[in-house]
């Protein structure tokens, strides 16, 4: 028992870490009531220990999901083959596995779904084998060896023939043929909905065969995807980058309501040294009663110079629709785009209408004799065209990988905007280690403004509520 007890405290830790990686909040104290969740439920009904650790670790909406999957690696349903595969006496083909799967999607059986992805994995997506660590189960490999998609015409045409006998003959007049017609209507988009649970049927069995073979670590790590604010802007996917462009708006609240909160302290003032000394005067030296200077209370202005060539368009095309979503805390905000030539983009960015960056590629002058990124030039004509923009209550966001393509990296221009501005930052959406790699510029930049990796909403966001003027 003691064994037992001890490996479940293992697993549990493993879990919240494996959590806590994927970018769940799971601390000291959540894992605290996790563990009483499993002492007062145990583990004899899988199905209410998992809302139960649900209940004790999950804090945020949206990341269900990832629980979920983390949940099946760390405490799976059984161990190796499963039942279903270990009764089966006879080798299957693929067109056996498309046989049964037909037979599922036309029964809307979700219990024969589930032992069908069970078979597949198990006959179709071994990878690596005799391979030390390198073994385990593809997903990919089965989807791409059963083709489900194909079954869509053969599961309809069994259905209709077990029901079209029943479809005709009840009842007559309009309700019957309106029935018939809601059938019709319906039955592709039911399968098709089933089609897609088996997808993720066999992506589940196939994390938990690897899992075993190379470790749950290792499977979180790489299998599971992490929450839409770890979400990497330069790796996302067009689907993800749409998941992020939805968050603008709530994500813009959220912010809002911290820069009004820190603007609210600001107001008190920074204390005055000297009216504070000299009020000590009368306490003995002790400064009891701290003097504060006048606040100045003003909202500060913001420029985004943008790069939006390449994957960097994701990030900048994300950061110019929150910051403007966010424009009320802010008196003035300009945003200008560039790939190696600078162009004021501000009322297309307010619009907010269709595809951003093909309104600005189609809209805006970005682009010179090339089409690969120049930030020196592109710093020349902003200072030749639009240094007027800046100010002293003015703060800058650069936004961009700062790889210059070996070209000129015009530090010049990039001091005059930072002696102009009150405050210059860059935002570099590339891993840190990866700066002066190659064609970047980061290091050298990094010497004359502020550079901070941006990789993700989650750090974009602690640098606009933590460190951006107010």
């Amino acid at each position: 028992m003691t064994a037992t007890t001890d490996d479940l405290a293992g697993r549990l830790v493993g879990f919240v870490e494996a959590l806590r990686s994927k970018g769940i909040p799971a601390g000291p104290s959540e894992s605290v009531d996790a563990a009483a969740v499993m002492r007062v439920l145990g583990l004899e009904n899988r199905a209410l220990l998992r809302e139960g650790l649900a209940a004790a670790l999950v804090r945020r909406g949206g990341q269900r999901d990832i629980f979920d999957k983390t949940f099946d690696l760390f405490f799976p349903l059984a161990t190796g083959a499963t039942q279903t595969v270990r009764d089966q006496e006879d080798e299957l083909t693929i067109e056996d596995l498309r046989d049964l799967l037909t037979m599922a999607l036309a029964e809307n059986d979700l219990r024969t779904l589930e032992q069908v992805a069970e078979l597949a994995v198990d006959a179709l997506g071994r990878v690596g084998e005799g391979t030390a660590g390198q073994g385990g189960f593809s997903a990919y490999q089965t989807l791409d060896r059963m083709q489900p998609q194909t079954t869509l015409v053969a599961a309809l045409a069994a259905r209709g023939s077990g029901g079209s006998g029943t479809g005709r003959g009840s009842g007559g007049g309009g309700g019957g043929a309106g029935s018939e017609e809601l059938t019709e209507r319906l039955a592709p988009a039911e399968i098709r909905r089933n089609i897609q649970i088996f997808r993720e049927l066999v992506a589940s069995e196939a994390r938990r065969r690897t899992a075993e073979e190379r470790g749950r670590e290792v499977v979180t790590k790489h299998a599971v995807q992490a929450g839409g604010d770890r979400i990497e802007f330069l790796s996302a996917n067009r689907q993800q980058l749409e998941e992020l462009r939805s968050a603008v708006r709530p994500l813009s609240r959220k912010l809002a309501t911290r820069l009004a909160a820190r603007r609210h302290r600001a107001r008190r003032g920074r204390i005055d040294i000297r009216r504070t000394l000299r009020r000590s005067m009368g306490t003995g030296g002790i400064p009891i009663r701290p003097a504060y200077a006048k606040p100045h209370p003003s909202r500060p202005e913001l420029v985004l110079l943008c790069d939006v060539s390449g994957s960097v368009a994701g990030f900048s095309n994300f950061t110019m629709l929150l910051v403007q979503a966010l424009s009320d805390q802010f008196s003035k905000i300009r945003v200008f785009a560039f790939i190696n030539a600078m162009a004021e983009v501000t009322d297309l960015v307010k619009a907010d209408q269709g595809d951003l960056n093909a309104r600005i590629s189609n809209e805006a002058r970005i682009t010179k004799w090339h089409t690969s990124s120049d930030y020196g030039e592109a710093f020349a004509d902003f200072v030749d065209l639009y240094l007027d923009a800046v100010g002293p209550r003015t703060s800058v966001l650069i936004l961009g990988d700062a790889r210059n393509n070996n070209q000129d990296p015009n530090l010049a221009a990039l001091h005059q905007i930072a002696q102009k501005a009150k405050r210059v930052f860059w935002l570099n959406p590339e891993y840190h280690l990866r700066w002066g790699l190659g064609d970047s510029l980061a290091p050298v930049y990094a010497d004359v403004v502020d550079m901070f990796e941006c990789r993700n909403i989650d750090q974009l966001s602690r640098f606009i509520g933590r460190l951006l003027p107010v």
